[in-house]
């Protein structure tokens, strides 16, 4: 199986629940929730009150991305807002362990992400655990960045080493997808396909979800 996250990080928060709509519509699988603090990333987005809004106006899986600095500290409060999926950043957790454990102890399920210049092989020890690995395929912080072509070798890497281990955790990767590549990386073994500006910022939001979703299927046996 293979999921479309649209990010509402670049939605039109003005129109958020008829965006929203737009993507359940052209068949959104999930909604990702980028969750900046301006210390761990350049950026500020939102916290667990919108997250609570969001989970008010939909049904999808809520998928929240914590970019922030000492995530333990606010894993509570988005499980508490209505999130299902929980993923933090090996570069920003010192216990990495303790913390996904944290997370899959409050009900829901745990990711971990790395930033571009960190390798696959320092989550070596962690994947047992997690539901997800999140490659950020752009230096995290913003919306509308180029895709990174390394994080096609680190895709390719992950899903070999999740072979090789014989586990089942998901590979989720996100920033700079379009219908340009997201046939590439799904061929590369990426499951979840986080898209925003391709999305988000369409004419018609319905339609280019609808687009892409096609494309993945086509890739998926």
């Amino acid at each position: 199986m293979k999921y479309i996250a649209p990010s509402i990080l670049t939605a039109d928060f003005a129109n958020l629940l008829p965006q929203i709509r737009s993507v359940e519509i052209g068949g959104a699988d999930w909604l990702h929730c980028d969750i900046m603090d301006g210390h761990f990333v350049p950026n500020i987005s939102f916290g667990p009150p919108i997250v609570k809004s969001v989970k008010k106006s939909t049904e999808l899986p809520l998928d929240c991305h914590l970019m922030i600095e000492n995530p333990d500290f606010f894993i509570e409060d988005f499980v508490k807002s209505g999130a299902n999926i929980i993923t933090v950043h090996q570069e920003a957790v010192i216990h990495l362990n303790r913390t996904v454990h944290l997370i899959k102890e409050m009900g829901v399920k745990a990711g971990v992400s790395i930033n571009p210049s960190t390798p696959v092989t320092f989550l070596r020890e962690i994947l047992e655990y997690v539901d997800m690995v999140l490659i950020m395929s752009v230096n995290p912080g913003f919306g509308g960045q180029r895709f990174l072509d390394s994080s096609i070798r680190k895709i390719n890497e992950l899903a070999d080493l999740r072979d090789k281990l014989n586990l089942q955790f998901l590979i989720e990767v996100d920033g700079g997808i379009g219908k340009e590549n997201i046939k590439k990386i799904s061929e590369a073994g990426c499951d979840v396909f986080v898209v925003g500006s391709a999305i988000f910022n369409k004419e018609n939001i319905s339609a280019a979800t609808a687009e892409l979703k096609n494309i993945i299927n086509s890739t998926y046996v």
